[in-house]
C-alpha cells in the first residue's frame, strides 16, 4: 500500500467535507446580516445551530492529519500561513462567542453588536480560508527544508481573488442550506441570494481557472494549454472535470429559478455541493502529485511508512465513528426550522 498517497487522500477528503459542512453554516452566518428582522434571524441561525460547531471537527482532522502524516509540509506551510490562519482561528472563535451572546443580549445596541459580530466573525473565517488556498496553490518559496519566504508573501491579488470567491462560494452554500431548511419568505429570500451568489461563483470560477493556469507551466502543460494552441489528447482526459461543472452549475441555475415545490428543496444544495467538488477535483488535478506546489510532491514530505501506518489503524477508527455519529446528527435534526425554533437557554 502506497500510505502517502493514501494519506493525502484521507486528508484531502477531510478538507472537502469541511469545506462543504462548515462552508454552508459560514455561509448561513454571513447571510445573517440580510435578514429583514431578528426573528428571521433567529429562523437562519436554528437551522444551523444543532451541527455548526460539530462540523469544524473536519477542520481539526484535516489540520491534525497534516501535521501527523505529512510533517515536513506542515512545518513549510505554517511560517507561510502564519498571519490568515490566526485571523481565520481569531474569526472562528469569535464568531462561535457571538453566536451564544446573540442570544443573550438584551439592549438592542448590544444585540446588534453581537449579530454584527457573528456575521464578521463568519466573513473572516471564510475570507481568511479563501487567503490561505490562494496562497497555497500560488507556492511558497522554499530553501532545504524550511520556508524562505517574506511574511506577507501570501498577500497577493490571486490570493485577494480567491478569498472573494471562496467567500461568494459559501454564502451559495448557505443560500442553498436555507433553501433546504426554511418555507415561505426566508425560504425565498434565500432563492434571491443563491442566484446572486451563483452567478458570482461562475465569474469567481472563471477568474481563478484562468489566473491559476498562469502561476506554472507546469499547470497548463497538463491541461494542455500552450500560448499557441491546445493539446487535446492532454485536455479530453481531464475535460469530464470542467465540463460536469458546467453542468451543475446549469442545474442548479435552474432549480434556483423554478418556483417552490417545482423541484426537491434538498436538489440545490447537492448540486451546489457537486460544484464545489468539481473545482477541488480541477484544483487536484492540477497540482498533484505536490503538497507544497511546486517544491515538494506528497512523497517528500510524508512521515516514516510506520509512523503512517500506526496511524492509519486509529484513522480506521476514527473516521467511520465519525462519518456515523455525523449522520445521525444530521438525520435526528432533518426536517423545516419553523419560527421560534432555535436557542432557548
Amino acid at each position: 500500500m502506497d500510505l502517502p498517497l493514501t494519506w493525502s487522500f484521507l486528508i484531502a477528503t477531510a478538507v472537502m467535507l469541511y469545506v462543504l459542512l462548515d462552508g454552508f453554516d459560514l455561509g448561513v452566518g454571513i447571510l445573517t446580516i440580510f435578514a429583514d428582522n431578528d426573528a428571521e434571524r433567529n429562523m437562519i441561525t436554528a437551522s444551523i445551530e444543532p451541527v455548526w460547531d460539530g462540523n469544524e471537527t473536519w477542520l481539526i482532522l484535516g489540520g491534525g492529519g497534516l501535521f501527523a502524516a505529512f510533517p515536513l509540509a506542515y512545518a513549510i506551510l505554517m511560517p507561510a500561513f502564519y498571519i490568515p490562519v490566526l485571523m481565520m482561528l481569531a474569526a472562528l472563535i469569535f464568531r462561535g462567542v457571538a453566536f451564544e451572546f446573540r442570544h443573550k443580549a438584551v439592549r438592542p445596541l448590544t444585540k446588534k453588536f453581537w449579530n454584527g459580530a457573528f456575521f464578521g466573525g463568519s466573513f473572516i473565517a471564510a475570507f481568511s480560508q479563501g487567503i490561505i488556498l490562494g496562497a497555497f496553490v500560488q507556492g511558497v518559496s522554499v530553501e532545504a527544508r524550511a520556508f524562505s519566504g517574506a511574511v506577507f508573501d501570501w498577500l497577493t491579488p490571486f490570493t485577494l481573488l480567491v478569498g472573494a470567491s471562496v467567500v461568494v462560494g459559501y454564502v451559495l452554500l448557505g443560500a442553498c442550506w436555507l433553501i433546504l431548511k426554511t418555507e415561505g419568505a426566508t425560504q425565498n429570500g434565500a432563492r434571491k441570494w443563491a442566484r446572486r451568489a451563483l452567478f458570482g461563483v461562475g465569474v469567481g470560477m472563471a477568474l481563478v481557472s484562468l489566473a491559476t493556469l498562469s502561476i506554472d507551466p507546469r499547470i497548463t502543460e497538463r491541461w494542455g494549454f500552450t500560448m499557441a494552441a491546445v493539446d487535446f489528447s492532454k485536455f479530453w482526459r481531464l475535460a469530464p472535470i470542467p465540463l460536469a461543472g458546467a453542468a451543475l452549475f446549469y442545474a442548479l441555475w435552474r432549480d434556483i429559478e423554478m418556483k417552490p415545490d417545482a423541484a426537491p428543496d434538498w436538489r440545490p444544495f447537492l448540486l451546489a455541493a457537486g460544484l464545489f467538488l468539481a473545482g477541488y477535483l480541477g484544483l487536484g488535478v492540477s497540482i498533484f502529485p505536490y503538497l507544497i506546489p511546486f517544491e515538494r510532491t506528497i512523497w517528500e514530505t510524508a512521515a516514516h511508512d510506520n509512523a503512517l501506518g500506526f496511524l492509519l489503524v486509529g484513522a480506521s477508527v476514527m473516521l467511520p465513528t465519525i462519518l456515523v455519529y455525523t449522520a445521525y446528527v444530521y438525520k435526528l435534526f432533518w426536517g423545516k426550522v419553523k419560527p421560534g425554533d432555535g436557542y432557548h437557554g
